[in-house]
């Protein structure tokens, strides 16, 4: 039968990418649909319609929706726009209400709908351009905000910070992915249990390996205040990460109080510090750079001065040395775990180039491509722009896998896999046959590629931690908890240190 195709461009139909990535899924498993994309109308995205093999349509917009299906049929085809409109009413679903004679309005501001109810937190997750609007907006009408958008100018989040801390208002981000107030996580949360450790984190998914880690010894915590990973750069200077230190120090929940951030600016790190001197309650600060605690000792620590038992994170391994290649290759989907594994590498290895680097000379062209060793952020702000996070969207990261298979100087490649709610529902039904295909393909040109996998779960995580290992284990990789540990056997591996 003749295949179908359609392009369609709504103009000003705006939708959020987590949205859009979930109605996409939702559109390629309907019988007779052989690909589809629902994603707004930016450069990035076209750029991706052109490689699925559409024609982009002339004079799309940021603001425009496109929508892309290509079909066995004309038959499929209907099916597969008509799923699209019905994902999409789906997911207006929830906020919608009908109106009949006296009923009120829906609120169309943060503020308004804010003034209407009795919450105490707003969540803002739109686009980076417009974030600032909404959240001054939430903090005028009293509410603290957790900021999910990214792309947010530096300058604006000073302002929100100052304006926060002068209305006694918590600002957590932007670029907050994380966090978890009074049991409920925000964001990409893993399932945690109550517990006695309050966390103050300039990162994201540091924060969730940091949780997973007191897991494993059974101590759980009080909240997780992100404050987003810029916070602790010489620009932001800290503002929200002492003021959520002080919260906690005055939480009667929290017991012992945990900092973690990304490699932070070094005047900024000594302020932290200076103030944490004058605080109540204890506190063990993490914060990321050669020759600091990287996050599992990090976790130890805090266990320790609990009075707790620590227990070492579970892994799976007994993969023998690789044969070929000699470069280290990251691919991951959380900058902190990015920076902790680069942290590590390179005081055995040398300079590890990355998108992220951790000196300015180790910077990676645009290309992304290095022949050396090399650790690449998909998570980071320019990667983003318009579409999901690789936790949710996985597709950058599987073409990558097939890059590095088939790249002769490979011999490990490593990266993280994060659980948890808001993540991907089935990372490794995804992951586990890429694995599989780049391990495969290397052997055809007489090497082998070892993969090792940091995965950062909890127990109660509702993707199951033990299937996704089992799964990546089937397909070849080595699995750790700890995202050190992995990092330290990726090493090893490029080196033969264990031969």
């Amino acid at each position: 039968m003749a295949a179908g195709s359609t392009v369609e461009v709504r103009r000003g139909a705006y939708y959020d990418s987590v949205t859009l990535m979930q109605v996409s899924r939702a559109v390629t498993q309907v019988d007779g649909v052989q690909a589809a994309m629902v994603a707004m109308g930016t450069e990035l995205n076209l750029e991706m319609l052109s490689g699925m093999g559409f024609e982009p349509p002339d004079g799309a917009g940021v603001n425009d929706l496109l929508v892309a299906v290509r079909a066995d049929d004309a038959e499929a085809l209907g099916r597969g726009v008509a799923e699209v409109d019905a994902a999409l009413a789906r997911s207006s679903a929830g906020g919608s209400s009908s109106t009949g004679l006296g009923s009120a309005p829906a609120p169309r501001t943060t503020g308004s709908a804010a003034r209407r109810s009795n919450a105490r937190l707003a969540l803002i997750s739109v686009p980076g351009q417009h974030a600032f609007a909404e959240a001054m907006d939430a903090l005028e009408a009293g509410l603290s905000v957790m900021i999910f958008s990214d792309n947010v100018p530096v300058e604006q989040e000073v302002r929100l910070k100052d304006e926060g801390a002068r209305r006694e208002l918590l600002v957590m981000g932007p670029d907050c992915g994380t966090a978890v107030v009074g049991g409920i996580g925000l964001g990409f949360a893993n399932a945690v249990r109550p517990g006695p450790v309050g966390l103050v984190a300039a990162s994201g998914t540091g924060a969730q390996q940091l949780m997973c880690m007191l897991e494993q010894s059974d101590v759980g915590i009080s909240h997780c205040l992100g404050v987003g990973g810029r916070d602790l750069s010489a620009a932001v200077a800290g503002r929200s990460t002492k003021q959520a230190m002080a919260m906690l120090d005055a939480d009667p929940a929290t017991e012992l109080v945990l900092v973690v951030s990304k490699p932070p600016d070094n005047d900024v790190a000594a302020d932290v510090a200076a103030y944490a001197q004058t605080l109540t309650k204890p506190v063990i600060l993490g914060l990321l750079g050669p020759g600091q605690d990287d996050i599992t000792t990090l976790a130890h620590r805090a266990v320790d001065a609990l009075g707790r038992d620590w227990t070492e994170p579970f892994s799976w391994d007994g993969m023998p040395p690789p044969r070929g290649g000699s470069a280290l290759r990251g691919l991951f989907a959380g900058g902190t775990l990015c920076d902790e594994a680069m942290i590590i590498a390179s005081a055995a290895l040398g300079a590890i180039h990355s998108n992220i680097p951790l000196r300015p000379d180790w910077a990676v062209g645009p290309d992304l491509r290095d022949e050396g060793h090399l650790m690449l952020d998909f998570g980071d702000d320019a990667l983003t722009q318009g579409r999901a996070h690789p936790m949710i969207d996985q597709r950058s990261r599987l073409e990558r896998i097939a890059v590095e298979g088939a790249d002769p100087s490979c011999r490990v490649l490593l990266m993280d896999v994060v659980l948890g709610h808001g993540a991907h529902p089935d990372p490794a039904s995804e992951l586990a046959p890429a694995i599989a295909a780049a391990r495969s393909q290397a052997r055809e040109t007489g090497r082998d590629l070892a993969v090792v996998v940091s995965l950062c779960a909890c127990h109660d995580d509702p993707q199951v931690r033990r299937t996704q290992a089992e799964t990546l284990r089937e397909a070849g990789a080595s699995i750790y908890l700890s995202n050190a540990a992995a990092a330290r056997r990726a090493v090893e591996l490029v080196t033969g240190a264990d031969q």
